[in-house]
C-alpha cells in the first residue's frame, strides 16, 4: 500500500508546491504591457510613466506595446488570447471594459470572463470648457443660459460612444438640458470650433484639455471629479451645481483570464509599490491623474459598478456606438 500511495503522495506534493515555485521563478524574461490606444495618448503616456518603476518592482523590464484600432477593442483582444503566463498584460480603461461591452455590440471576447483583474492604478477626470466668448462664468451660469435656450447650444465629442459622448450626455440627463450632439474624430479636432465659438461646450480630458486652459484660449467652468484637483485647485466639480455628477476615466491592469492567482499577487503588489514612487506620482500629477491602487478585488468590484453605470445611462438615453 506504501508503494502505491507514494507517488501519489508526491505528485500531490509537487502540484501543490508549483504556484510558490511559479511566483518564485517570475518574472525571468520582459513583460509586454499592451496598450490598446495610439503612442502619444493618455493611456500611452500613463504607461510609460508607471512601466519603468513597475519594471523595477519586478525584477524585469515592462516592454509597452502599442496595438491601436476599434476604439481599444484590437489590442485588449490580443491580452484576452494571449498565454496566461504573467508576461502578457493590458492596460485598459473605461472605454475597453465599461462602456465598450455596454453598448451591447458584438466583441471578440468578454470583458469579464476573458480576463483577470490585476490592480486599478489610476484615475483622470474631464473638465468642462468652453469658448472665451461664452457668456458664462460658471458651470450654474451655463445651466442657466442654456435653459434658457433649449436645442440652441450644442457640445463636441471625440466621437460616438466615447466617455466624451457619455459624459456630455449624463451632464444633459442630470441638469435637464436640450443640447445638439456635434461628434468628432477625436477632441484635438473639436478645439478649434470652440476657441471660435462654433460649439458651445466640450468635456476634454485633463491632461489634453488643461494646456489650453493654461495658454487663455478656452475657459474651464468645472472638472468632473467629486473634488477638486490639484493642478486646478480654483476649479469646483460639476457636483457643486449638478448634484451627484461624476465622470472620471480610470486606468487599469488586466491579463488574460487564467492567470494564476499568485502572480496576479505579485503584479499587483509591484504595480501598488510603483504609484507610491515619488517620481511616477510627481509625472503622473503633471499628467492630472490621480493614482489609485488597490486589491484585485476591489478593482473588479470598481469596474462591474462603473459599467452599470454607463449601461444605464447608454440603455436611457438610447445610445449608439455608430
Amino acid at each position: 500500500m506504501k508503494k502505491l500511495f507514494a507517488p501519489l503522495l508526491l505528485a500531490l506534493a509537487a502540484g501543490l508546491a508549483m504556484p510558490a515555485a511559479q511566483a518564485q521563478g517570475y518574472p525571468n524574461k520582459p513583460i509586454r504591457l499592451v496598450v490598446p490606444f495610439p503612442a502619444g495618448g493618455a493611456t500611452d503616456i500613463f504607461a510609460r510613466a508607471v512601466s519603468q518603476k513597475l519594471g523595477e518592482r519586478l525584477g524585469q523590464n515592462v516592454i509597452v506595446d502599442n496595438k491601436p484600432g476599434a476604439g481599444g477593442t484590437i489590442g485588449s483582444d490580443i491580452v484576452a488570447k494571449a498565454p496566461a503566463d504573467g508576461y502578457t498584460l493590458l492596460l485598459a480603461t473605461s472605454s475597453t471594459h465599461s462602456i465598450g461591452p455596454s453598448f451591447g455590440n458584438k466583441l471578440p471576447y468578454d470583458a469579464v470572463a476573458d480576463f483577470a483583474p490585476i490592480a486599478h492604478v489610476g484615475n483622470a477626470p474631464s473638465i468642462m470648457l468652453v469658448p472665451n466668448s461664452s457668456p458664462a462664468k460658471t458651470v450654474k451660469e451655463w445651466v442657466d443660459y442654456a435653459r434658457k435656450n433649449p436645442g440652441k447650444l450644442n457640445y463636441a465629442s471625440s466621437g460616438n460612444g466615447t466617455i466624451v459622448h457619455l459624459t456630455a450626455e449624463a451632464f444633459k440627463a442630470q441638469s435637464g438640458l436640450f443640447l445638439v450632439h456635434i461628434p468628432y474624430r477625436g477632441t484635438a479636432l473639436a478645439i478649434p470650433d470652440l476657441v471660435s465659438g462654433k460649439v458651445d461646450v466640450l468635456f476634454d480630458s485633463l491632461p489634453s484639455g488643461l494646456p489650453h486652459v493654461k495658454e487663455g484660449r478656452l475657459r474651464a467652468l468645472g472638472i468632473t471629479s467629486l473634488k477638486r484637483s490639484p493642478l486646478l485647485p480654483d476649479l469646483p466639480p460639476v457636483s457643486d451645481t449638478v448634484p451627484g455628477f461624476e465622470s472620471v476615466t480610470w486606468f487599469g491592469l488586466y491579463g488574460p483570464k487564467g492567470m494564476p492567482a499568485d502572480l496576479v499577487a505579485k503584479v499587483n503588489a509591484a504595480a501598488n509599490a510603483a504609484l507610491q514612487d515619488p517620481d511616477v506620482k510627481e509625472r503622473l500629477a503633471r499628467l492630472g491623474i490621480e493614482p489609485a491602487g488597490g486589491t484585485p478585488q476591489q478593482f473588479a468590484t470598481m469596474t462591474d459598478q462603473d459599467r452599470a453605470k454607463w449601461k444605464k445611462i447608454i440603455q436611457a438615453r438610447g445610445l449608439t456606438a455608430d
